[in-house]
């Protein structure tokens, strides 16, 4: 087997050494936008907006998503309406959506400054379902999504 000059490396204008050979790295699937609702008993929704941007009239539509989940999951729980911890985000806080939470009987909490026992969802909820999902290879945002769902419902009320 005979080398040809183009299998070297170039070293100060000599060739000395054999390129070495690339290993080919797998595809990624991409990273998903994972955003929870959810209170004392579990998840109450999901959304993963795949290509969307979260502004004001996307958000207020899923908080209508939420007082609806709540009183289909929560029945008999919510009676004297809902307190509402979300984080300080451009379309948490315009006119629009406090409006919408208003109007939805949401009473919103202020969000403390980012402290690792303050931000509940990524220092107790997201840590662990990293940990779970570190090692699987997702070929769809579909499989993402499942596997998520699946972790987190399997998850015990005290877990909340």
């Amino acid at each position: 087997m005979t080398r040809r000059q183009s299998d070297y490396q170039w070293s100060g204008g000599i060739a000395a050494h054999p390129t070495p050979k690339k290993s080919r790295v797998q595809q990624s699937a991409g990273e998903v936008l994972a955003s929870f609702c959810w209170d004392q008993d579990g998840i109450l929704l999901y959304y993963l907006p795949k290509g969307k941007t979260i502004n004001a009239e996307y958000y207020s539509s899923l908080l209508v998503q939420l007082k609806d989940i709540l009183k289909e999951k929560r029945h008999g729980k919510v009676t004297k309406g809902v307190l509402f911890l979300h984080d300080s985000a451009p379309a948490h806080r315009t006119l629009a959506t406090q409006k919408k939470l208003a109007y939805l009987g949401f009473q919103c909490l202020d969000h403390p400054p980012y402290s690792p026992d303050l931000t509940p969802s990524d220092y107790h909820l997201f840590p662990g379902l990293k940990k779970q999902l570190k090692s699987h290879h997702f070929s769809s945002d579909a499989e993402v999504i499942a596997a998520a769902e699946t972790s987190l419902d399997g998850q015990t009320s005290d877990f909340f």
